[in-house]
């Protein structure tokens, strides 16, 4: 007849609960082992064996999490570097929107904006001066360039007025005096003709003939001066005039231009004083109303409604030695303060194993369980799944690989609370009537799933074709019968030795022999990725593994504590899948670990110990 596993009631687990538990367990086992006889083999061997079952089964991934609202505003530290609480509302209390939650320190602020308001007076004083100064050199250069006008229109009209006045006046005036000259000349020169006919004829005195002869040449000599003054003013005088005068005016134009360029030059000038003393203005007074700001937000109030939980409490750091919030504790900018829950709705977040993740997908079923509410439950589905793995799990271990799922809880907002520890039951698929073997009863051979048949006395491999597990009982699709008896102990080291034996180590790789537990990672994916023809070969996460410290009556030591061979063998995250390297530096992060975070360690694996053994016992 079948071997009967007793299955405890559940309870709530306990550290001392626990490690009893587990002894208990371990004993037990060894007793059946060394004391119950289900089979005989032969020369005095003992076997252990399992008649397959048909009845219900249900397949589950069992995790522990953490309660959390579903929506949340975050309360952050908006002040600028870091600054001293100096109020803090005390947790769990009840805020209505508008309430102070934070008051930071802001005396640093008050002191930067009395200093940045004489910054910004002065600015401001710099800023009138130049808009000022602007309105100066404005009307300067329009003065200048009035001036600089007036003086070229006078250069043109002195010029126009020699060219059509001056000139001709001074050539006929020249002329007027050669032509009377002229006169004189003929003048002279006639009387002296006279006189010296009236001489002659001795009717004049000798003197008044000297004084007409010296008439007459003075004269001619009138007439040459006169002559020489009007070739003089042409050649010389006129041209050098004219000359002076087209100069005025050249210069004059030049001038005009050099001072509406100087003016406009002043001008622009002027302009960008302004502007950059404006823009100086502006911008002291944006740094002002910045550190205004800043003093504001030292003053933190509840944007709605709600209840207030410390980011510390809910974001627990694995490290176990974040400080909590209080008074007087420095805080940084954007750093996270309080969460304030906006709904009554609540999610569960735990951390699913990568070897569970091809079972569980979003809108699964889930049931709820917590610590604080012994008794009660709550229907959940599965609402995401990370699409990485958990930084923080990775850091402690490299080799385990965890990925946060998120559960939306349907109901319960009056009794959830944020931070509770739940234990969330995903149920994959639930079968009212199957066949199942325990998962240790599977091994593979050659890569097919292989059970080992109690027939006539004798151990007789069958191949069968098997489904999902739920860490316990594994689903049986095709190849055996209920109430067939199976071995729960296959012969696995005698299997690989007769196999070693007859082929080569290398050769029986690439043929996919059996493999004692905790054989290369490399072979267990080839014997997953290559099945047997007609065989169903689960994955992973299909086979599931044996709880530690658990195994049905009847197990060998061997498969206590350990996944089967037939289901990738080893242990998830175990350090025989470690380098030297690796464990080294687990062994240097737990030396500088502190006993409480020892301790609060060494609890935390005890309880999730705890739940793995509770979850075993629910596939039956």
């Amino acid at each position: 007849m079948p071997a009967e596993t007793i299955r405890p009631k559940k309870t709530k687990p306990t550290v001392p609960m626990v490690a009893t538990f587990v002894l208990v367990a371990l004993g037990a086992a060894a007793f059946m082992l060394g004391r119950t006889r289900l089979g005989d083999a032969g020369g005095g061997e003992q076997v252990a064996l399992f008649a397959a079952r048909e009845g219900p089964l249900r397949i589950t991934v069992t995790e522990s999490g953490t309660i959390k609202p579903k929506d949340q505003v975050i309360i952050t530290s908006q002040v600028e570097g870091r600054t001293t609480i100096l109020y803090l509302i005390p947790e769990g209390t009840r805020v209505k929107k508008g309430q102070l939650l934070v008051e930071l320190d802001a005396s640093k602020l008050e002191d930067a904006k009395v200093d940045q308001e004489i910054r910004v007076q002065n600015a401001e004083a710099a800023a009138i001066r130049s808009r000022e100064n602007l309105e100066v050199v404005r009307s300067q250069g329009e003065s200048d360039v009035d001036k600089t006008e007036l003086a070229l229109r006078f250069a043109n009209d002195d010029l126009r007025k020699y060219k059509e006045g001056e000139y001709p006046n001074q050539v006929k005036e020249l002329e007027a005096r050669i032509t009377l000259a002229e006169e004189d000349v003929h003048r002279t020169e006639e009387k002296l003709k006279w006189s010296k006919v009236l001489f002659e004829e001795k009717y004049l005195a000798e003197t008044e003939l000297q004084a007409d002869e010296l008439a007459a040449k003075k004269a001619r000599l009138d007439l040459d001066l006169a002559r020489n003054n009007l070739a003089l003013f042409k050649e010389y005088t006129c041209k050098r005039t004219l000359a002076q005068l087209e100069s005025d005016v050249k210069q004059g134009k030049m001038a005009l231009e050099r001072v509406k360029r100087r003016a406009a030059a002043d001008l622009v000038q002027a302009k960008a004083d302004l502007a950059a003393k404006e823009s100086e203005y502006r911008r002291q007074q944006s740094k002002l109303q910045k550190i205004v700001e800043q003093i504001a937000k030292a003053r933190i109030v509840a944007p709605t409604d709600g209840l207030v939980v410390y980011a510390t409490s809910a974001k627990a750091s694995w490290r176990g030695n974040k400080e909590p919030l209080d008074e007087g504790q420095e805080v940084r900018e954007r750093q996270e303060l309080i969460y304030l829950p906006t709904a009554s709705t609540f999610v569960a977040e735990v951390k699913v194993h990568e070897s569970s993740l091809d079972k569980i997908r979003t809108g699964l079923p889930v049931r709820v369980t917590l610590d604080a509410l012994p008794g009660k439950e709550f229907s959940a589905t599965v609402s995401r799944i990370a699409p990485l793995p958990d930084a923080q799990s990775m850091f402690m271990n490299p080799d385990l690989k965890i990925y946060r799922t998120q559960i939306t809880i349907n109901g319960g907002g009056d009794m959830l609370r944020t931070g509770m520890t739940c234990q969330a039951e995903i149920v994959v698929a639930e079968y009212p009537k199957t066949l199942y073997v325990p998962v240790q009863s599977v091994v593979r051979v050659n890569g097919r799933p292989t059970v080992y048949v109690w027939k006539n006395g004798a151990a007789v491999p069958r191949t069968v074709k098997i489904g999902l597990d739920n860490n316990r009982m594994v689903r049986v699709l095709d190849g055996l019968a209920a109430g067939e008896k199976v071995l729960l102990t296959p012969p696995l080291r005698r299997s690989v030795a007769v196999e070693s034996a007859r082929t080569p180590p290398k050769e029986a790789a690439e043929a996919g022999a059996e493999h004692p537990v905790g054989g290369a990672a490399e072979k267990r994916r080839a014997e997953r990725e290559s099945p047997g023809k007609g065989a169903s070969v689960p994955s992973r996460t299909e086979a599931g593994r044996v709880p530690p410290g658990k195994a049905a009556p009847g197990a060998t030591p061997d498969a206590v504590g350990r996944r089967p061979a037939a289901f990738g063998g080893g242990r998830r995250g175990g350090r025989k899948n470690m380098t030297p390297e690796q464990i080294r530096q687990m062994r240097e992060r737990f030396r500088k670990m502190t006993p409480a975070q020892r301790e609060a360690m060494r609890k935390r694996w005890m309880q999730a110990r705890g739940r793995r053994h509770d979850a075993g016992d629910n596939g039956g």
